[in-house]
């Protein structure tokens, strides 16, 4: 009996259903809010009352396409966190119902799991074990990756994730949100060697980003104060001076941890491993380290419920399914 799973994921500002099919992806849809544009970053109230109104439809639209009835479903899996506690609610309440309606096994995923297991839905697919730098808005993480459940959090950021730096240093540059991916554009037609940022200094394989995001803030408030036109003439080779740092700081525990682990194999999943700089970075250590390095497609890379699907067929297979009485965790621990 084949196995078919409709996946939910609602951890920030993407409404997104998914339908897998005996881990065969069929049907990915995704509905983005733009309202958040105006005001810099992500409002949790606003991103909850969209993702009620676009969670129907987007199930719709995703059963549709994959000419899928309910009835043939044969779990319902949802993003249980991490994420914003409202917009969880939304994904955790729907799923719950739409299980219990259904009588059919409810699946919780872990959406840090996800991200990594995105590799999976389409070749060419990582062998085991793997290094997964999994970098976004909210979180940097090392992960050594044995099995599609079998997962350790070996470095990590100790206070600012790297997807917060750009967003963060992207707005002190006056770039509009989100400003990350703006900084990767213009980082294409810069000097990445023009200034430099301190790097921060962790123990072992953690990060830290707060103390660069302190060099840029004062950097550009004492270049702006000699000349007001500073960043307007240099904000290209601004964006890649940062870029560069941010990517080296990312990589420098990458090689220490595949050196400790005598790994050859490195995945990077996550929002920011869409950025063009840190792929070409990582594809250029390959020939020194005799790398196998893998990269999630584009659309796979930001938060879609394709991945949780993923997760959820290992899950499946598993049988590690969840009673109704389940709440969403906006920080919810790896591996649980």
């Amino acid at each position: 009996m084949s196995i078919t799973i409709l996946a939910l994921e609602s951890s920030c500002d993407e409404t997104s259903a998914a339908v897998i099919r005996d881990g065969v992806l069929i049907t990915n849809v995704i509905a983005t809010q733009t309202v958040h544009e105006n005001y810099g970053g992500v409002v949790p109230e606003l991103a909850s009352r969209a993702h009620q109104q676009n969670v129907v439809p987007v199930v719709h639209q995703a059963l549709s396409k994959a000419n899928i009835r309910k009835s043939e479903l044969s779990a319902i899996a949802f993003t249980q966190g991490p994420g914003l506690l409202g917009a969880l609610l939304v994904g955790t309440s729907f799923a719950k119902a739409l299980a219990l309606s259904l009588k059919k096994p409810l699946i919780a995923v872990n959406h840090m799991q996800a991200h990594i297991l995105a590799h999976f839905i389409e070749d060419p697919k990582p062998a085991f074990p793997f290094l997964c730098l999994t970098v976004s808005g909210g979180h940097t993480q090392l992960v050594l990756v044995e099995d599609y459940l079998k997962m350790e959090i070996i470095g990590q950021t100790r206070d600012d994730a790297v997807g917060e730096a750009f967003d963060k240093s992207a707005k002190l540059l006056g770039l509009t949100y989100p400003g990350g991916p703006l900084i990767d554009k213009y980082a294409r037609e810069g000097n990445p060697l023009s200034f430099s940022f301190p790097p921060s200094e962790m123990p072992g394989f953690d990060y830290s980003f707060s103390g660069i995001k302190t060099a840029i803030l004062y950097f550009l408030r004492d270049q702006t104060k000699r000349d007001a036109n500073f960043i307007q003439d240099n904000l290209y080779d601004i964006c890649a001076s940062i870029q560069h740092s941010l990517i080296n700081m990312l990589l420098d525990k990458l090689i220490k941890a595949a050196k400790h682990y005598k790994i050859s194999n490195i995945a990077i999943a996550g929002g920011v491993s869409a950025n063009s700089g840190l792929r070409a970075a990582l594809q250029n250590l390959v020939p020194a380290y005799n790398w196998q390095v893998y990269f999630p497609k584009f659309e796979y890379c930001t938060d879609n419920a394709a991945m949780i699907a993923m997760a959820a067929h290992f899950k499946y297979i598993n049988e590690e399914f969840c009673s109704l009485e389940v709440s969403p965790e906006p920080r919810m621990k790896f591996g649980v």
